[in-house]
């Protein structure tokens, strides 16, 4: 796909031209979105929300990685969103764990709307404790986790979506990864053997 084409195309009035572009990432946005935001709905104001920004300041698109510009839209719409919950805090009518941090049944854990037998059990467990744990840590952790870890950005790509220093990027994940580790062993005996973490120190 020749990104740059399609973004001058687009930039003469070619709307099919942006929405090959949209098609090529839309998949990878939403659930960069749904990561850092932890809701379907959500997430999906977000994507939009990033597109529509693409589409307005395509212009500002200067070449190099497409995915990584589109990525910062993603973002920002994310932030955007985070920061409007904030001032409009609502309660979950379904919080996902009880007082006791035991799992309770709720889509949210989910990524996909098409679950497969058997392995859907072990995946919903899975995707139970990578979530919970990704909420736990803050939007900047939590955002580097998400592009690196769970989407396969490099360092670099990361560095240009959210306009941050290489460095910063590599210390924020080592930090990052660090409570995702010790968050997930609450999780240890939840897992299937394959996820579980070595326990070096444990005596």
């Amino acid at each position: 796909m020749d990104e740059i084409a399609l973004v001058n195309a687009a930039l003469k009035g070619e709307l099919d031209a942006f929405n090959q572009l949209v098609l090529a990432y839309q998949d990878l946005a939403f659930n960069v979105a749904f990561r850092i935001l932890g809701d379907d709905d959500l997430a999906e104001d977000a994507t939009q929300n990033a597109f529509l920004s693409a589409y307005k300041n395509l212009r500002m698109y200067r070449g190099g990685s497409f995915k990584a510009w589109v990525l910062r839209m993603v973002t920002n719409a994310c932030y955007d969103e985070l920061r409007r919950k904030q001032r409009h805090p609502s309660v979950p009518i379904d919080p996902g764990t009880d007082d006791d941090g035991e799992e309770m049944n709720s889509d949210e854990w989910l990524a996909s709307d098409d679950p497969s037998p058997e392995t859907t059990l072990e995946q919903a467990e899975v995707e139970h404790a990578l979530q919970h744990c990704l909420e736990h840590l803050s939007v900047d952790f939590r955002t580097v986790v998400v592009l690196v870890d769970v989407q396969g950005l490099d360092y670099e790509e990361v560095s240009r979506s959210l306009s941050t220093p290489l460095g910063t990027i590599k210390s924020r994940l080592a930090r990052a990864r660090l409570h995702m580790r010790d968050c997930l062993r609450k999780f240890e005996e939840l897992l299937p053997a394959e996820y579980r973490l070595e326990d070096e120190v444990r005596e």
